[in-house]
């Protein structure tokens, strides 16, 4: 029997990405645009974890599906951790992720680079009907880059530049950007619970 894994979001690179680094994973991946899920959950929560968890029980209880959810977003040090759980706002609405990304440099243009360090963050929740099953988060520090790089990935990751790597996010192949992500090292470490659920279907 086919196994479905949803993943709580309309974003197709995020859903592309995650059955990439799951790619291990004998599943169907559905969006929230596969099972005709159109409304929008309300990211009301003050922490990246309340909103995977708002998220991954409001489509879980809707679809009665085994259902993932991550949030994620960036904390710049220069602007005391913003845009944060807004990072997918960031600069108001309407604008393109290039348009976001483009706003966030602007703001820091005169930030010396010594004091441009950010992190990516991500939280990931697992559901199943009325139950949360679990949360794992993952973290990757670097820098805000002077201006944009790479033509890989997607969001913020032309800015965001590791110096171990001397290469923006953007820039990395998609395996080598899985293994050091925030959210890659987030769905590592939930991964094992994911195959227990997955095999109770």
């Amino acid at each position: 029997m086919t196994k479905h894994l949803l993943v709580a979001t309309r974003n197709q690179g995020k859903v592309a990405e995650i059955s990439e680094i799951l790619a291990s994973l004998d599943v169907t991946w559905l969006s929230l645009d596969d099972v005709g899920v159109n409304y929008e959950v309300e990211e009301s929560g003050k922490t990246f974890e309340e909103n995977a968890i708002l998220k991954v029980e409001f489509c879980a209880r809707k679809t009665g599906l085994l259902t993932l959810a991550d949030d994620s977003g960036l904390e710049v040090d220069a602007l005391d951790g913003r845009p944060g759980v807004h990072t997918a706002r960031f600069g108001g609405p309407g604008l393109t992720q290039k348009q976001r990304y483009q706003r966030l440099l602007e703001s820091l243009s005169s930030v010396p680079w010594e004091q441009r360090t950010a992190r990516f963050r991500c939280v990931v929740a697992l559901a199943r009907d009325q139950e949360l099953l679990g949360t794992a988060s993952g973290v990757c520090e670097g820098m805000i880059a002077l201006k944009p790089a790479g033509m890989g990935g997607f969001g913020y990751d032309p800015i965001f530049y590791l110096p171990e790597r001397n290469k923006t996010m953007a820039q990395l192949q998609p395996n080598e950007k899985h293994r050091i992500s925030h959210r890659g090292r987030a769905l590592a470490a939930l991964a094992s619970l994911l195959r227990a659920e997955l095999s109770n279907q």
